[in-house]
C-alpha cells in the first residue's frame, strides 16, 4: 500500500517556517521536558505518595511524551531519538523501551514538490526522464519518499526523492542541538560522566551521511559487488544517470518483508534457512569484506519468493580494517554467552572501549542489549530474529551504536 500524499501536518514541513519559529519550537520542547524532570524529582508531585512503581510509570509517561515531541519536531529529531533509543547507559530502561517505538512515518510531500526536485536535480523535465512516474509514493519518511517509475527501455525502477528543505532544516537544527548538548555537558547533574557533545557529533555525522544519496549509491554498489558471487543475496542496482545528491534511482526489487512471518510461510520459505542466510551474510560482511550494513532492522530486509535476501537502504555503513576482524570474534563469543563482562573485555582488547571511570553504566547498557535483543523482544523482534545465530550477529552489530565504543582510526576507516 502506498503512502498517501497528504497535506503536511507538522510545522517543520511548512514552506514558510522561519528559523526563529524553529528555535522557539525546539527550546520549548527542551524546557518543557526539563520542567517535567524537575517536577518528577519532588515527592509532592506524586499523588498518593512516591513509590518505585509510580516512579517507573511516570518515567514511561515522560518518555512517551518525548517520543511524540520528537516526531513533531521532524527529521533531525526523529533520527536523534532512534539513535539514543539504545543508550541504556544514559537513559532509564523505561525511556529506552518507549523511544524504541519511535517510527519514522510522516505525511508525504506533494507531487509538485517531487517533480520540482527531480527536474532541478537532473536538469530535465520529468516526462523526458520517466515515461511513467507514479505520483503516489510507496513509502514516505522524514528524510524523503519513494516512488515507482519506469524508464524508456521498459525497466521498472524506484526513485527516492529527498524532502524539500531538508538540508536547511539540518543546518538550523544542528546548530541548536550543539548548544543543547553543551548545556547538558556542563550541567552539574546531567553532564556527569556523559559525553553529550560526543553524542551530538555522532548524530551530526550520521545525518549528513544519510542525506547524501550519492554516498548511499556508492555504498550500494560496493555492497553489491561484494556479494556478486552470492545469488542468495540481492541488492538493487543503482541507475547513476538518474541519480544526484538528492535523487536516488534504483532497480525495483520487491520482496516479502522479513517481519511478515505469515507471508513467508505462505510462500513456502523456511525461517531457519533465512535466519542462517542472514547471519552468514553479516559474518561475511564483518569478517571477509570489512564493509557492513550498519542499520540492520526488518524495514531494510526483505525476501524474494525464491528465498534470496534483499538488502535496502545503504545510508549507514561501516568499515573495518583486517586487524580488527579477528578480535571481533571475542565480541561474538561474549554475545553468544550473554556475558556483558566478556563483551566489554573483548571491546577493550579491540581498542574500541577505554574504561576511564565507573564501568557500571557501560555494563548495564551492554547487558540491556543482550537481554532484550537476544530474546527477540527488542526492536524489530520477529520469529526469524529468534534463531540463535542471527541473534548473535545482529546483537553484536548493535553494540557500536553505544557512543562509549569509540573505534580508533587505525582500526576503523
Amino acid at each position: 500500500m502506498g503512502a498517501s500524499a497528504s497535506e503536511p501536518s507538522y510545522r517543520w514541513s511548512r514552506e514558510h517556517y522561519s528559523e526563529f519559529a524553529r528555535t522557539f519550537d525546539i527550546w520549548r520542547t527542551v524546557l518543557t521536558f526539563l520542567w517535567m524532570i524537575w517536577l518528577d524529582s519532588h515527592d509532592w508531585s506524586y499523588v498518593g505518595g512516591k513509590t518505585a512503581i509510580r516512579v517507573k510509570k511516570r518515567i514511561r509517561q515522560r518518555a512517551a511524551w518525548l517520543r511524540e515531541a520528537l516526531l513533531q519536531l521532524g527529521p533531525t529529531f526523529i533520527k536523534v531519538g532512534q539513535l539514543i533509543s539504545t543508550r541504556a547507559d544514559i537513559l532509564p530502561t523505561e525511556s529506552v523501551e518507549e523511544l524504541s517505538k519511535l517510527q519514522d512515518k510522516v505525511p508525504a510531500f506533494g507531487f509538485e514538490q517531487v517533480r520540482r526536485t527531480i527536474e532541478i536535480e537532473l536538469g530535465k523535465p520529468l516526462e523526458s526522464l520517466f515515461p511513467h512516474f507514479d505520483p503516489t509514493p510507496i513509502a514516505a519518511a522524514s528524510l524523503g519518499q519513494v516512488h515507482r517509475a519506469q524508464l524508456f527501455n521498459g525497466e521498472e525502477v524506484v526513485v527516492k526523492v529527498q524532502r524539500p528543505g531538508l538540508i536547511r532544516l539540518f543546518q538550523v537544527d544542528l546548530s541548536i542541538l550543539r548548544r543543547i548538548a553543551e548545556y547538558f555537558q556542563s550541567h552539574p547533574r546531567y553532564g556527569r560522566g556523559r559525553d553529550w557533545v560526543g553524542i551530538y557529533e555522532e548524530c551530526r555525522k550520521i545525518l549528513h551521511q544519510e542525506a547524501d544519496y550519492l554516498n548511499e549509491g556508492r555504498n550500494a554498489d560496493t555492497f553489491r559487488r561484494n556479494f556478486r558471487d552470492r545469488p542468495k543475496i540481492a541488492v538493487p542496482r543503482i541507475y547513476w544517470r538518474y541519480t544526484s545528491r538528492r535523487i536516488l534511482t534504483l532497480e525495483y526489487l520487491p520482496g516479502i518483508k522479513i517481519s511478515n512471518n505469515e507471508a513467508l510461510g505462505a510462500a513456502g520459505l523456511d525461517p531457519k534457512a533465512l535466519a542462517r542466510l542472514g547471519a552468514e551474510s553479516y559474518l561475511e560482511q564483518l569478517l571477509n569484506h570489512g564493509f557492513f550494513h550498519a542499520d540492520p532492522h526488518p524495514g531494510n530486509l526483505a525476501v524474494t519468493t525464491e528465498g534470496a535476501l534483499i538488502f535496502y537502504d545503504f545510508g549507514m555503513m561501516g568499515q573495518i580494517q583486517p586487524i580488527t576482524r579477528e578480535k571481533l570474534l571475542g565480541v561474538f563469543f561474549g554475545v553468544a554467552r550473554k556475558d556483558a563482562n566478556a563483551v566489554i573485555q573483548a571491546l577493550v582488547d579491540l581498542g574500541a572501549l577505554e574504561l576511564t571511570g565507573d564501568p557500571g553504566p557501560i555494563r548495564r547498557s551492554v547487558q540491556y542489549l543482550l537481554d532484550n535483543f537476544m530474546e527477540g523482544g527488542g526492536q524489530g523482534g520477529t520469529a526469524i530474529a529468534q534463531f540463535p545465530l542471527l541473534q548473535l550477529v545482529t546483537t553484536s552489530m548493535r553494540l557500536p551504536t553505544i557512543s562509549h565504543f569509540d573505534f580508533p582510526p587505525p582500526l576503523l576507516l
